[in-house]
């Protein structure tokens, strides 16, 4: 039951004859605890933003302003994998609304809850040309979002908006995850509020139970403890249940990888971790696989698709091996031939295995002569001892290299040296992200404090793979985890999309640092054409100074050439001062990022 409180941090002291369809939309935000809208305003969705001004005065949701819609949703998109909260844009009628398509795309195709709130003109005028008409009568948004979320509806009468918005929040939240969409005309937001105050506790709606399928938990448990040799792979969806995964994993003494959706779930420097599969990966990763003696692959919650199977690779993941350990009913379809699926709640299975095996396995005494079987009593404790990978990089000596311009391997080596341990890094699409993937080693949460389940350290927006979601993602994440410092890693090709959003951290005072990687090109395109010995063409970007272009917003900017141009930055000040700082990084425009997996779908592997 969510406490009257939390409602009145929206509703306060609004007079009932301003209380709108639209401050009630507040209000049930407010009892899911959601603090901001990030949208850009308009004059169809104005009875929106003066319910979020009368709520921001109160202390409730508020209104943060996206310089583009898309980057309204690219923000929405962070701050609710931040938090774990739901996220929500809004945007105005007609392009207001189409602005925000790709962001809403990646958010579905990447399964974040998500409100999309549109304006719509009013119900009056439909179908009579109306300014930004984008009615079922002009360009329907309501269709066009059909496409992209999981519920897109419009809601044509005030009495209909307590139920569609429920509906919609529910839909967001069922499995799989992902966008509902409500188009509201103008007429309907002013509209009194049919109730004073919400009539559903949709908290108490949103809580899942923990689920189990009893019989293949029975089956799980019998085929890891006859396994000769496991490999546990995880992926995106093992926030909460990490902790039991790792303690299996140890019990075991099962190697682990990752996807690179699950990348910074696990200690780069954990004793059982081989690293990264899939889309830059490490080789250590693919060999751990490809061991004849692995006989049991166990995949938890991953989405397994081209990025994370290794470009659908047979020989050593999706085979008979397999075993999908998955909350997301989805997920399985990916997996038709693995050997067994098991559904149900991630962190209630490992511990029902966990609890199973430590009855079953044999005790000390009964091993054979020599053979010692290693107590789960804390991964966490061995990290400390020391920070030692298990793994290689496929370019271990550039991440040493001296040399300007700066190698990208080398820059990646030394943002987790140079900033603090609680920092968020965001990549994004293009070479940063196949750079970060394989060589951005953060720290793990846990070993600083931050045991929450949304604090893990790398984030990047996988599968549908917008440029510049990281800009505006960055300042999501910073609004829900303040105190802690962003990294932003992004191409100088998604800069000139999206850089414009450096201004929001600049009015929000959030310490994002935000990285251009500039090599004067769309880079991920020109390596991967040498790479396929296509044509050279349609990759040049001009040559920009980006410092300036950062200092002209009031932003402190430095160019970096080098190394010891990096490592002279005041790194303490930049992550406490109250504001964004900007980097233009001026890496070597040579080097080819870990992009093989990618050009072996596209048919271009040399």
């Amino acid at each position: 039951m969510i406490p009257n409180q939390t409602v009145s941090r929206a509703q306060g002291n609004v007079p009932q004859s301003q209380w709108e369809a639209g401050d009630l939309l507040v209000a049930y935000l407010a009892q899911l605890s959601v603090d901001y809208v990030f949208g850009v305003p308009g004059g169809a969705i104005e009875p929106l933003y003066n319910a979020l001004a009368r709520s921001a005065r109160k202390g409730g949701p508020r209104a943060v302003v996206a310089r583009h819609e898309t980057g309204a949703a690219f923000m929405a998109d962070g701050y609710g994998r931040q938090t774990g909260k739901l996220a929500v844009c809004c945007a105005t009628t007609g392009p207001g609304a189409t602005n925000l398509i790709t962001g809403v795309a990646s958010a579905y195709e990447n399964r974040i809850p998500m409100l999309v709130i549109t304006a719509q003109t009013a119900l009056s005028h439909f179908g009579r040309g109306a300014f930004q008409d984008s009615s079922c009568t002009g360009i329907d948004t309501v269709d066009l979002f059909q496409h992209c979320t999981r519920y897109s509806t419009l809601v044509s009468h005030v009495a209909q908006l307590e139920h569609k918005l429920s509906t919609a929040i529910m839909t967001a939240y069922q499995s799989p995850n992902g966008p509902s969409h409500l188009s509201i005309p103008l007429d309907i937001l002013r509209s009194a509020a049919p109730v004073k105050i919400p009539s559903y506790q949709l908290a108490a709606l949103l809580h899942h139970p923990a689920l189990l399928d009893e019989n293949t938990i029975e089956a799980l448990c019998d085929q890891i403890a006859s396994a000769k040799k496991v490999v546990f792979v995880v992926g995106e969806d093992c926030r909460e249940a990490i902790d039991a995964i790792l303690d299996l994993a140890f019990l075991i003494q099962s190697d682990v990888v990752t996807t690179p959706h699950g990348k910074g779930l696990v200690s780069p420097y954990h004793p059982l971790f081989r690293g990264v599969i899939g889309f830059a990966g490490h080789q250590s990763a693919s060999e751990t696989l490809s061991d004849p003696e692995v006989d049991t692959v166990v995949v938890f919650g991953a989405n397994l698709g081209e990025w994370a199977s290794n470009g659908w690779d047979t020989d050593t993941l999706l085979n008979n091996r397999l075993i999908h350990v998955e909350n997301v009913e989805g997920n399985l379809t990916r997996t038709p031939m693995a050997r067994l699926h098991v559904r149900g709640t991630l962190t209630t299975i490992c511990e029902r295995v966990l609890s199973y095996l430590r009855q079953h396995l044999p005790t000390e005494e009964e091993l054979a002569p020599g053979v010692e079987r290693r107590q789960p009593d804390s991964p966490l404790r061995e990290a400390l001892k020391g920070p030692k990978r298990r793994f290689q990089f496929d370019e271990e000596a550039k991440c040493h290299d001296n040399s300007t311009p700066i190698k990208p391997q080398r820059l990646m080596r030394e943002l987790t040296r140079i900033f603090p341990p609680n920092t968020r890094f965001l990549a994004d699409t293009g070479n940063s992200i196949a750079w970060a993937i394989h060589y951005l080693q953060p720290s793990d949460q846990r070993l600083v404090g931050q045991p929450d389940r949304n604090g893990e350290p790398f984030r990047g927006c996988l599968d549908f793979a917008s440029m510049g979601w990281a800009i505006g993602a960055a300042v999501g994440s910073a609004l829900g985890a303040p105190g802690n410092p962003v990294v932003c890693i992004t191409g100088d090709g998604s800069w000139l999309m999206s850089g414009q959003e450096i201004t929001v951290a600049s009015q929000e005072q959030l310490p994002v640092i935000f990285i251009i990687l500039n090599d004067a090109a769309l880079g991920m395109v020109k390596h991967g054409q040498r790479l396929a010995q296509a044509e050279a063409v349609g990759f040049e970007l001009p040559a920009i100074n980006y410092c300036a272009y950062g200092e002209a917003m009031g932003v402190p900017s430095h160019i970096i050439r080098s190394p010891q141009d990096l490592m002279a930055l005041d790194i303490k000040a930049i992550c406490q001062r109250q504001g964004p700082t900007l980097l233009d990084v001026r890496v070597d425009p040579e080097e080819v990022p870990p992009m093989k997996t990618r050009m072996k779908v596209l048919g271009g592997a040399q």
